[in-house]
């Protein structure tokens, strides 16, 4: 009878885009999948799987029948540092290129055994879309899951009305200094306000053939052939953008904040898996366990930003001179081409009220009450997480659609301020003490409570149901 039961579950593949920031996003929604019921399997690429399995171990992996993990490979050398993030435009290219055979010929090892359900449904990364074609073949739905946020993805959606309304290519590389990049956007009905700065940044190119531009657009374009589109978000914070994508898209679903969401609904032995690519350190749980309530600034760029070695120095004094407690991330990769070097005066200056690590278990230090305010790259899943334990940030945002996510959270949420990209530390130093210590920094922080209230109240759980239910089941 346990066998029939299993081999009647339905039955959800489930495929990131091979980036830290995809994997975190995609193994949360598998684990709600499994717990209203779904065979999971968690397909990522053998170079990741490998680094999962250092970090996260092979027996947590092997743990579980029913939430299983297989590979295709990325069709890219492995890269020199094995705990870098593989670079973005390459892997765009590799993947839509050479990972449609393997994962079709992966579909049909699972089809061919009697020890587990029929594969019944897909559920692939945005940046994925080649999966369309092996659901098409199967004759079962695909959803496509994009791990940006609604604003981010809506200025994807865009990129070909920015194309044919001059936006790109730009006319000259000096348009990325001179000031034009400020120009104001005004073909994007519920964009008002935005630059071009704020669109995602993969536009800033005087190349009319941009290897990622033409992704994004062909990626947007084929999402219109999935079952439908998924969002890390919800419907407070983002309605008037998932309204207009809801009039592009003929089924979208605000399924947001997901890691709140699986905190009350996955079994306690499922949330031990974890999908961090690097070794987490949980000791600074306890030093955050020291410090008065509100009083530290949380410092993390994220798994893809990179930074010049005066970058990290201008951060670095920028801090120090803030006279703020500070627990601040910093990979190995963090500075490009080097390894990240702190002046030792530096070192010095904060070694009584800064701590530094390589990377931290990110939900729990932003939910620990010690934690005033957020230095960011603006990437979604932090900012998203930042917004749910009400947390105000400082914005640094590097590349892609965290650009739009920093205009969102500076001018329509009032919960962040922006860093200038070109870094200087009297800014640093003056933005961390007016988000830790003065009247503006105590109103944002206000804010950030308002919309973690609503994050927690919002209709996604609803809506995870009727995805299940009119989507995912119906092959």
């Amino acid at each position: 009878m346990g066998s029939m039961n299993m081999v009647n579950k339905p039955h959800a593949v489930c495929i990131p885009f091979p980036a830290q920031g995809h994997i975190n996003p995609m193994l949360i929604l598998a684990k709600i999948l499994h717990s209203k019921g779904f065979h999971i399997t968690f397909v990522n690429t053998e170079f990741n799987h490998q680094r999962l399995v250092k970090s996260q171990g092979l027996d947590t992996l092997n743990r579980y029948t029913s939430f299983r993990f297989e590979t295709i490979p990325d069709g890219l050398p492995p890269p020199e540092n094995l705990d870098a993030t593989q670079d973005i435009p390459a892997l765009c290219k590799s993947t839509s290129e050479t990972c449609l055979e393997p994962f079709k010929t992966l579909l049909a090892k699972l089809n061919d055994t009697a020890t587990r359900p029929p594969v019944s449904c897909i559920v692939a990364d945005g940046a994925m879309s080649f999966t369309l074609d092996a659901a098409h073949e199967l004759g079962i739905p695909e959803v496509l899951f994009w791990t940006t946020s609604a604003c981010g993805f809506l200025g994807y959606v865009h990129y070909d009305t920015l194309r044919q309304n001059g936006f790109f290519p730009l006319k000259d590389s000096a348009d990325l200094t001179n000031g034009y990049l400020d120009t104001i956007v005004d073909c994007i009905p519920s964009m008002q306000g935005t630059r071009l700065k704020d669109m995602p940044t993969f536009l800033r190119s005087t190349n009319p053939e941009e290897l990622m531009v033409n992704f994004v657009i062909g990626e947007t374009t084929r999402a219109k052939n999935a079952s439908a589109v998924i969002l890390n978000t919800f419907e407070d914070l983002e309605h008037e953008v998932l309204n207009e994508l809801s009039s592009t898209y003929p089924s979208v679903f605000s399924v947001g904040p997901l890691h709140t969401i699986a905190n009350n609904m996955v079994a306690n032995d499922l949330n031990l898996l974890g999908s961090s690519l690097w070794k987490e350190d949980t000791q600074c749980l306890e030093w955050l366990d020291s410090k008065e309530a509100n009083s530290v600034v949380y410092v993390n760029f994220g798994s893809i930003t990179v930074m010049t070695p005066q970058q990290l120095v201008e951060f670095s004094w920028g801090l120090a001179n803030s006279n703020q407690t500070f627990l601040w991330v910093i990979r190995p990769d963090l500075v490009s081409g080097d390894s990240p070097m702190l002046p030792p005066e530096f070192l010095e200056a904060t070694s009584k009220r800064g701590l530094l690590t390589t990377w931290c278990p990110q939900q729990k230090v932003l939910n620990h009450p010690s934690i005033g305010g957020f230095l960011t790259h603006s990437g979604w899943n932090s900012t998203l997480e930042s917004i749910s334990s009400g947390v105000p940030m400082i914005c640094w945002p590097f590349f892609a659609e965290q650009q739009t996510n920093c205009w969102y959270s500076c001018n329509k949420w009032g919960i962040g301020m922006e860093i200038d990209s070109d870094v200087h530390r009297k800014e640093v130093e003056k933005l961390v003490r007016t988000l830790m210590v003065e009247e503006k920094g105590k109103e944002m922080r206000k804010m950030a409570m308002d919309w973690k209230k609503k994050a927690e109240s919002s209709s996604s759980l609803l809506n995870i149901d009727n995805l299940i239910n009119q989507v995912l089941l119906q092959s």
